[in-house]
């Protein structure tokens, strides 16, 4: 009897150890009872709350498991969110991407595709009537930009001037070359304030007069583009690295089938324009880690 109360209390201890450890639905879980997806808005935060609910419905009906759609304020707060395991899914552009992947170990896993393409140019904005006619021609002008912070509105068009003409740092550029710079907040803001007279060039992507034709119907007419940078890789769908390797495959491969779904590419297209979804490598976003190296800490999130 003795050896039997012995042997039964070690079972129950190892059975007590392997509950323990397998991770199901503990604290600290790989396979989360409800997961958490993270947006930044491109347009009123309650208009894009309200659009991704049915997105989040119907990811949680193919994988099984509760989807809240989160928005939030901005990219740090979703960057930070997911390091902290409170956001397991974040919709997050490439230099946002690079952050996180360099600070949480974030892993992309599918990316964007617009227009056919899954990269995309930033572009330099004047009037059409400007005599600004080359990139030598923006020294002492008035440039304006969303923020320091994007990917196509400041950071590929300021490394393509700073290695051109052999400016040193972003306040070299900034205070030096340019007369003088405005953040504005938003690429639609900053084609507008040259279309306004405001600035002499913006930098945006291409193309944001396409976003402002209903509102400026001559803008096209009024704005041209003086020039174009590299090829940048297009935004992420990316998860922290806390999430059960089976559970990622399964959020991609629904994600996937997105594209063979009218309404789900729609909601998919209103929020961020996606016309659709392909898988991703860390490796096609190194020429953006290259490119923030070299702006080292004079840009973050924030």
């Amino acid at each position: 009897m003795l050896l039997a109360a012995i042997l039964l209390a070690g079972l129950l201890v190892a059975c007590g150890s392997d509950d323990e450890g397998s991770g199901e639905g503990g604290e600290g879980s790989s396979k989360p009872d409800k997961l958490v997806m993270g947006f930044v808005p491109s347009q009123d935060a309650e208009t894009i709350a309200t659009t991704v609910e049915p997105l989040a419905d119907e990811l949680g009906e193919i994988l099984g498991i509760e989807v809240e759609a989160r928005t939030m304020t901005n990219y740090n707060g979703l960057v930070e969110a997911m390091g902290a395991e409170q956001v397991h899914i974040g919709f997050i552009p490439a230099f946002g991407y690079v952050i996180a992947n360099q600070e949480y170990d974030i892993e992309v896993i599918l990316k964007s595709i617009r227009h056919g393409s899954s990269t995309y140019k930033a572009q330099y904005l004047v009037q059409a009537d400007s005599d600004i006619e080359s990139l030598e021609d923006l020294e002492g002008k008035r440039w304006a930009y969303a923020d320091a912070t994007s990917t196509s509105g400041f950071l590929f068009p300021a490394n393509q001037l700073m290695q051109k003409f052999d400016i040193e740092s972003p306040d070299a550029l900034t205070t030096e070359f340019f007369g003088d710079t405005v953040q504005v907040g938003g690429h639609d803001t900053a084609a507008i304030a040259v279309y306004e007279g405001d600035a002499d060039v913006a930098t945006t992507f291409d193309d944001v007069r396409e976003n402002l034709e209903e509102e400026y119907p001559d803008i096209k007419e009024k704005l041209r583009v003086l020039e174009y940078t590299e090829e940048i890789p297009n935004d992420t769908i990316s998860v922290i690295p806390e999430l059960d390797e089976e559970l990622v495959q399964e959020i991609k491969d629904a994600f996937m089938s997105f594209n063979d779904d009218e309404k789900m590419i729609g909601i998919m297209n209103d929020v961020y324009t996606w016309d659709a979804i392909d898988t991703a490598e860390h490796s096609e976003y190194e020429v953006v880690a290259e490119t923030y190296e070299r702006f080292g800490d004079s840009v973050s999130l924030d």
